[in-house]
């Protein structure tokens, strides 16, 4: 079934990074960071002692859809438990820490994790509390700190958020960047004769309007013109739907003039084409 951008027929992909709540006070918060979770092919959630217990009907709800994950949840007592089976782990953090850790962004931690993963480890990620996020403590505990470009004079992100970015460009990253979906193909490419056509059609209705105005200045008049639709990349549906548009254009004009000219002499006007010019 597909909807607002989902495809239930697809497969989840798998084998990501573990993503490790740490403590988690909100249902509401928990959903969100799940919802972000699928948008990026994260499947694997832990979450250590969530405050208001589990399961938590306000994180199905934030989860709109990413139940899967929720499902296979598991809950840890503590970190040390949620982490003993892991090999590489990154601790998010907005706050510099005065420790002897390497220092990426979630770029850098998408390709690390990436090629830790293909050889074989098990890859986590820490994001910690709403309020206080990861204690110094549990950071000791990773291999690197993973932080993010953000304003330094309002750093803090909710754990949604977190999860989007990072969970982003980890999927960017193994996806390769590919695109859900590209541009459709477009109508083939006018040939020159169809615009040569259209070029006649135009500068004939232009000369009849009196456009050019100066003999003189009409040859460059008319290459701006052409300029102006070669630069456009015209279509055959483009150039047909241009004629269409003159010709309405000349026609309604000479329909506002028989009318014009059947008012004056009491005449009934004549009444409009029930034809299309498109």
């Amino acid at each position: 079934m597909t909807g607002a951008g989902t495809n239930r027929s697809l497969d989840w992909p798998e084998g990501g990074p573990v993503v490790i709540l740490v403590e988690p006070q909100l249902g509401e918060n928990i959903g969100s960071a799940v919802r972000a979770m699928g948008n990026f092919g994260l499947t694997r959630l832990r979450i250590v002692n969530p405050r208001e217990g589990w399961p938590n009907p306000k994180a199905v709800t934030f989860a709109s859809g990413a139940d899967r994950i929720l499902e296979e949840a598991q809950i840890f007592p503590d970190l040390r438990a949620a982490i003993a089976d892991l090999n590489f782990i990154a601790a998010a953090t907005a706050r510099e820490r005065g420790m002897q850790k390497t220092v990426i962004g979630a770029d850098d931690f998408a390709v690390e994790a990436g090629t830790r993963i293909k050889g074989g480890e098990n890859v986590g990620l820490l994001i910690g509390r709403e309020r206080t996020g990861l204690y110094t403590e549990e950071v000791s505990l990773a291999d690197v700190i993973l932080t993010l470009p953000v304003n330094p004079a309002f750093a803090s992100l909710n754990l949604g958020m977190a999860v989007a970015v990072i969970a982003y460009e980890w999927f960017k990253h193994a996806s390769g960047g590919a695109l859900p979906f590209q541009q459709p193909d477009r109508y083939p490419v006018a040939d020159k004769a169809d615009l040569l056509a259209f070029f006649d059609h135009v500068e004939h209705e232009l000369d009849a309007a009196l456009f050019f105005r100066s003999p003189q200045k009409k040859p460059v008049t008319i290459r701006n013109i052409r300029n102006i639709f070669h630069r456009v990349g015209l279509t055959r549906q483009d150039i047909a739907t241009l004629h269409g548009m003159v010709t309405a254009l000349v026609e309604g004009r000479g329909l506002r003039a028989a009318r014009t000219a059947a008012r004056l002499s009491g005449q009934k006007a004549p009444a409009d084409d029930e034809g299309d010019a498109g």
